[in-house]
């Protein structure tokens, strides 16, 4: 069974405000609300629309921007995470890790050190070429690594 036209417009406005304003808290009641929705319903709907729920949707496009800001300006890591919604540094750089494989600080590095043959490329078309995959959880994917233990 798919979901109505209605309640996909309805789902793609709070998505579009996610992109618009990454950076800000969007609590699933939050985006319930700009999508006119009770938060249960909405969390779910999402999900089955989209792929991913509304928080790793989030996670994924923070993430995006934080590594575009990285390969891009001189910004101090400590800017970019505050810019990407980010409010402890520290949290910002174990998921960004756990996430990309690397620290923002080795990523940077690593971008630096190589030609850059997409200069020309849009920074969207980078972003959605290096999207993170979040198909399973942050923590699920640390447990996995860890060989089953946290």
């Amino acid at each position: 069974m798919s979901q109505s036209p209605l309640l996909l417009r309805r789902l793609l406005r709070a998505k579009d405000k996610m992109d618009a304003a990454p950076h800000e808290a969007w609590p699933v009641q939050r985006l319930a609300e700009v999508s006119a929705v009770s938060p249960a319903y909405f969390a779910r709907e999402f999900k089955r629309a989209f792929g991913l729920p509304p928080h790793r949707y989030l996670l994924t496009r923070r993430i995006e921007r934080a590594s575009a800001l990285l390969r891009d300006t001189d910004l101090p890591v400590t800017e970019i995470a505050l810019q990407t919604g980010w409010t402890s540094l520290g949290t910002f750089g174990r998921i960004f890790r756990d996430i990309t494989g690397a620290s923002p600080g080795e990523l940077r590095a690593h971008e630096r050190a190589q030609p850059h043959a997409g200069a020309g490329i849009p920074e969207c078309v980078t972003r959605h070429a290096e999207r993170p995959d979040l198909n399973i959880a942050v923590l699920e994917k640390r447990r996995r690594q860890d060989g089953g233990t946290l």
